[in-house]
C-alpha cells in the first residue's frame, strides 16, 4: 500500500502528516510575524525557539511574545501624559536650560518628549546610602504626613524589618491621612509571607491594589513578565523618595539567601521641591492604570515661580506603556555625549547592542569608563549572561569592579562627567529597557555629582577590579555556560 494506515511508530499517517503540516506552517508564519517592530536580536531569539521547539516555542510566544501592555493600558498612559503636559505649562521656563552644557539640554528635551515631564529647578536631593537608614527615613516621613501618602514598590512585604514602616502607614491612616498603596503582583507574590502581607493590608484603613495583576479568573491578564519595577514614596506632595530599594528585609527572607548570607546594598534618594510633583505624577499614572481613578486633586500645576534656586531635576518614566524605550534612549544619549568619564552601577548588566556599542565606544574614545557590578548575584541566569560581556568590555578599555560578596550591589546609578547623575530603579538590562515599568531621576548639578562620587569611591574600595589576563583564563565550562545564558537574554 502506498500510504499505510499506521506509521512505523504507531501514529496514524494522517496524524503524522497533519503534525508535519502544522510544524511547517508555524515556521513559515513565524518568519513573517515575529520580527515585526522587534529588534533583530530579539526576533532571532524567538525564531530559534520556535524552530527548535516549535510547539513549545509558539505557545511561549503567544503567552509572553508581546513586549507591550494591552492597548487599553497604553491608551491610559497617553491620556495621563497629556494631563501631565497640560499641568507643566511654560515648559521653556521650567529649569534654567541656559546654564547647562548643550548636550545636557538635548538630553532634557529628549526626556520631555518621551516621558512628558520637563527639567525643573528648585529642588533638593539627599542620597540615602544604607538599607536601614533609607527605610528609617521613609518611615519618619510617613509619621509626619498630614494629608496623604502614596506608596508604590515592586516588592512590598511584611517582616520584622518592615514592620515599623507598615505600622507608620497604619498609624497615619488612623489619624485621617489618606493612604494609597500599589505593589507589583508577581514581584510581591513571590516573596516570603505574601499572604500574611495581604491580610495585614486588608485589615488596615487604606486603599491598596496589585499592579499588573495576573488574575484571569477576574479578568486581569497581560504578558506575565511585564512588571512594574518602580520604587517610590510621596508624602503630602512635599517629600518624595525613589531609588532601588524594595520594602523587604535586605536578605529578601529567602532560605537560599540566608544560607549564602546574601545582603542587598541599595541606594535611595530623598527629594523636596517641584520634582516631588513629578514622582507623584508617576504614582497618579499607575493608580489610574490600575483603578480608573484619576487623582486630579493631587496633580499640581508647575509655575516658573516655583523653580528658583536648587538643583535641576527631571523624572524619566519608562516601560511597555510607552512607544519607545525611554530609559535606554536616555542612557545612550548620555553615553555618546560624555567627554571625560562614565561610571555605571547595576546589579544586572545585560545590555542590548546599542548600549554595548555606546559603552565600548566611550572607552575607545579615551574616556574613563567604569562599571560596578556584584561579585555574586541572586539571579543565576542573568549573572552568567552578564559575564559573557566582560571580555568585550575589558578589551575595549572598560574598567570592571566586582562588589565583594556576600553583598548584592543592587544600586542603579549612572554618572556622566561632572554634570549629570541618574539614579532610580532601572537596571542595565533588556528587561528594564523593554519589559519593566521603571523610574529614573536625572539630576543636572555638579554639586550633586560630587556627592555621588563619594558613593562610587566607597563602592570601589569594597570591590575587586577584574583584569583581562585573569578573566580569559577561566575554565572552558564557565565560558560555555555564560554564552549559553546570553542567548536567553534576546527573548523579549
Amino acid at each position: 500500500m502506498l500510504f499505510p494506515s499506521v506509521s512505523i511508530s504507531g501514529i496514524p499517517t494522517v496524524v503524522t502528516a497533519a503534525l508535519i503540516a502544522i510544524d511547517i506552517a508555524i515556521r513559515v508564519v513565524a518568519i513573517g510575524i515575529v520580527p515585526r517592530n522587534r529588534r533583530p536580536s530579539a526576533a532571532l531569539g524567538w525564531l530559534l525557539a520556535i524552530f527548535f521547539i516549535p510547539y513549545i516555542g509558539i505557545l511561549l510566544y503567544l503567552a509572553i511574545g508581546s513586549p507591550k501592555l494591552p492597548k487599553k493600558r497604553r491608551e491610559k498612559q497617553d491620556y495621563i501624559d497629556s494631563v501631565i503636559v497640560g499641568n507643566t505649562k511654560g515648559m521653556k521656563q521650567l529649569g534654567d536650560l541656559a546654564t547647562l552644557p548643550g548636550w545636557v539640554r538635548s538630553a532634557a528635551i529628549l526626556n520631555r518628549r518621551l516621558g512628558a515631564l520637563p527639567l525643573i529647578g528648585g529642588n533638593a536631593v539627599e542620597l540615602l546610602d544604607g538599607y536601614q537608614h533609607s527605610l528609617d527615613a521613609m518611615t519618619d516621613a510617613i509619621t509626619r504626613a498630614k494629608d496623604y501618602v502614596h506608596v508604590e514598590f515592586y516588592i512590598f512585604a511584611l517582616d520584622s524589618t518592615t514592620t515599623p514602616f507598615i505600622e507608620a502607614l497604619e498609624s497615619a491612616a488612623n489619624r485621617g491621612v489618606k493612604i494609597r498603596l500599589l505593589l507589583d503582583h508577581i514581584g510581591s507574590a513571590r516573596s516570603v509571607g505574601y499572604r500574611r502581607t495581604v491580610n495585614r493590608l486588608d485589615a488596615m484603613n487604606i486603599e491598596w491594589y496589585r499592579m499588573l495583576p495576573i488574575r484571569p479568573w477576574r479578568g486581569y491578564y497581560q504578558r506575565p513578565d511585564l512588571r512594574n519595577h518602580r520604587k517610590l514614596l510621596v508624602i503630602d506632595g512635599s517629600v518624595g523618595f525613589t531609588g532601588s530599594q524594595n520594602i523587604i528585609d535586605r536578605s529578601y527572607n529567602k532560605k537560599v539567601n540566608l544560607r549564602r548570607g546574601l545582603q542587598w546594598k541599595d541606594l535611595m534618594v530623598r527629594t523636596t521641591g517641584p520634582v516631588v510633583d513629578q514622582i507623584n505624577a508617576l504614582f497618579v499614572s499607575d493608580w489610574y492604570g490600575e483603578t480608573n481613578e484619576l487623582l486630579t486633586d493631587v496633580i499640581n500645576v508647575l509655575e516658573p515661580s516655583d523653580l528658583d534656586d536648587g538643583l535641576q531635576c527631571q523624572i524619566v518614566p519608562s516601560g511597555p506603556g510607552f512607544e519607545g524605550e525611554n530609559n535606554l534612549r536616555l542612557f545612550n544619549a548620555l553615553l555618546y555625549s560624555a567627554r571625560e568619564r562614565v561610571v555605571i552601577t547595576s546589579p544586572y548588566f545585560v545590555p542590548d547592542e546599542s548600549m554595548l556599542y555606546a559603552i565600548t565606544t566611550a572607552a575607545q574614545r579615551g574616556l574613563d569608563v567604569q562599571i560596578f557590578m556584584g561579585e555574586t548575584s541572586d539571579q543565576w541566569l542573568v549573572y552568567h549572561a552578564q559575564r559573557s560581556y566582560y571580555e568585550m568590555l575589558l578589551r575595549a578599555g572598560v574598567q570592571i569592579f566586582l562588589y565583594k560578596s556576600p553583598y548584592v550591589l543592587h544600586s542603579k546609578l549612572v554618572t556622566i562627567d561632572d554634570d549629570v547623575a541618574v539614579v532610580g530603579s532601572s537596571n542595565m538590562d533588556m528587561r528594564s529597557f523593554s519589559l519593566n515599568l521603571e523610574i529614573s531621576l536625572m539630576v543636572c548639578a555638579p554639586e550633586f555629582v560630587a556627592e555621588v562620587r563619594k558613593i562610587e569611591d566607597q563602592y570601589r574600595r569594597d570591590s575587586r577590579q577584574l583584569h583581562l589576563e585573569n578573566w580569559v583564563q577561566r575554565p572552558l565550562w564557565q565560558r560555555y555556560v555564560d554564552n549559553l545564558c546570553r542567548l536567553t537574554s534576546a527573548l523579549q
